[in-house]
């Protein structure tokens, strides 16, 4: 028979687990101090959370940070959306988000959209409806004029709610409440093309990803800035846009190598992945890197250092960009003297050019 009372009836001991209300019996205190002194946001007096502490033990409450996030009952998630989780350059950023948002007592709740709009809302429904206290969006956007109106849209509603968006890989919205964590992809473009152009390449075929994607914008504009800095144009030709993966690399320089002896002597892989794909299929036609064929990439993925013989290319500070998303993110929460405090800010993050074994000199 349960004990009666104004408020909830005690668990029996052969129930599993004991709740917050047993706590809150057990240490004769109210559930809201023992959630104060479970999730650390108020002041608690020592004796008041040495009771509770040793209530908790003593009946074997087990605080779920999960179970405290979907309820509701405080701010505990972090949402990230990635478009490819199986992309190293996607998963070392969500990697560096979730080790931060872990450091800061949070849940980090990771989704994979595939690129697809219509699953990004409904991952953001979801983040809203379990009232994340922030929202971490991965990878570049399209430039098409809907898809951003649908990214403020999504900002509003989030700000709505108190949440704030952080863009990692992109310029952060012209909205309240958003954050932008960059990285120079154009200067870094700019840096491996001159690098290629010093060691006597003239002709670089370029092969990036999707033509509306900023990620691949930015790195062509790098690519031909390097060429115009040298009194020289890129030709038009030599730039083909696709997709960020190890297939097309390969497709294309497949198709390029079976029409006869290709019109360049180094290939810019548009990330590490491309020009992966780029190298499988330039060693099957015979030919020896970077003997015969210097080929960068971007990113720095391990892949890049797998290669044989290991690849030239751009290394982005992935990981802390995720983490400095997780950041700036949380200071308005935390109230901690984080310089990203504006809602507006933008975080820019220097590149580097990683020089390996797959360029040389072309041969005369």
């Amino acid at each position: 028979m349960a004990e009666r009372g104004t408020g909830r009836s005690r668990a029996r001991r052969d129930e599993p687990g004991a709740t917050i209300y047993d706590v809150a019996h057990e240490a004769r205190v109210s559930t809201a101090t023992v959630s104060r002194v479970v999730n650390g946001n108020y002041s608690v007096s020592a004796a008041t959370r040495a009771r509770v502490e040793e209530a908790m033990q003593k009946l074997g409450y087990v605080t779920n940070a999960h179970a405290r996030a979907l309820a509701g009952s405080g701010r505990q998630l972090i949402g990230i959306l990635i478009e490819e989780l199986g992309d190293p350059y996607f998963a070392a950023i969500a990697r560096g988000a979730q080790l931060e948002a872990t450091a800061h007592g949070r849940l980090s709740l990771v989704c994979n959209t595939q690129g697809n709009p219509e699953l990004e809302d409904s991952f953001l429904d979801l983040l809203l409806e379990h009232r994340a206290d922030l929202v971490v969006v991965v990878g570049g956007p399209t430039t098409d004029e809907r898809y951003q109106q649908t990214n403020r849209v999504r900002a509003r509603r989030l700000a709505s709610t108190g949440c704030r968006l952080a863009h990692c890989g992109r310029p952060p919205l012209d909205e309240p409440n958003t954050i932008g964590i960059e990285f120079d992809n154009e200067q870094g473009a700019f840096t491996i093309t001159d690098h290629l152009l010093t060691l006597g390449h003239d002709r670089i075929l370029f092969l990036g990803g999707p033509p509306a994607l900023s990620t691949t914008q930015n790195r062509i504009a790098g690519f031909e800035r390097a060429y115009r800095t040298r009194g020289r144009s890129a030709a038009p030709d030599l730039i083909v846009t696709g997709a960020f993966t190890q297939q097309f690399g390969y497709r294309q320089m497949k198709a390029i190598l079976d029409e006869g002896k290709p019109g360049f002597t180094a290939v810019f892989g548009g990330n590490d992945l491309v020009a992966a794909g780029v190298c499988l299929a330039a060693k099957e036609h015979g030919l020896r890197i970077p003997e015969d064929l210097s080929i960068v990439g971007y990113d720095d993925v391990p892949l890049a250092r797998a290669l044989d013989p290991q690849l030239t290319t751009v290394r982005v500070p992935t990981e802390a960009i995720g983490r400095e998303a997780v950041k700036a993110g949380l200071a308005h929460v935390t109230g901690g003297s984080d310089p990203y405090t504006d809602p507006d800010e933008r975080v820019s993050l220097g590149t580097s050019l990683m020089i390996r074994g797959s360029t040389a000199a072309p041969r005369s």
